[in-house]
């Protein structure tokens, strides 16, 4: 009788840290910080997902680095306002800092980017899972790890949408 309680105790563990491990999943702290100012940064591109309107935007710097093949360099923003019923619902934020892929293990790297997500009211949104982000943008990294790299290339000075 012993042993049927310890294995149904055993199996009965095992069920709820699956389920609390698929369901509760969150964000983590890491080094990316909001930008300072947002109006510092250009505004690139459109995207439009259904009811939703992502503006996407980054530095004058990181602008020039891809148009010149240059590296992107250390500290700058790429930012996803992301709009719903022409409101901010949330932001999406990856930042490069240098050595900063040394916090993931190699698997989960994506070079020295790192990923957040952020409420209206620029706090850190723990409701989202940063490393599903890390795991859909390794899939860009022959293009600086950026889904709109290509749009980066070829802005000059209009949104592209």
């Amino acid at each position: 009788m012993t042993f049927s309680k310890t294995r149904l105790s055993l199996v009965a563990l095992a069920f709820s840290a699956v389920a609390v491990m698929g369901i509760e999943v969150h964000a983590e702290t890491n080094r990316v910080r909001f930008p300072e100012n947002l109006d510092d940064l250009v505004h690139y591109t459109t995207v439009r997902r259904g009811n939703v309107t992502e503006h996407i935007m980054t530095t004058r710097e990181a602008i020039d680095a891809v148009k010149q093949g240059q590296p992107i360099p250390d500290g700058t923003h790429f930012v996803l306002v992301d709009y719903r019923e022409g409101k901010v619902h949330r932001y999406f934020v990856m930042q490069k800092g240098e050595g900063w892929g040394n916090d993931y293990d190699e698997g989960r790297r994506t070079e020295d980017w790192q990923f957040q997500w952020f409420w209206a009211d620029r706090s850190i949104n723990m409701d989202e899972n940063t490393a599903r982000c890390q795991s859909c943008h390794s899939s860009r990294s022959d293009e600086n790890h950026l889904y709109t790299f290509d749009a980066l290339s070829a802005f000059h000075g209009t949104v592209i949408e």
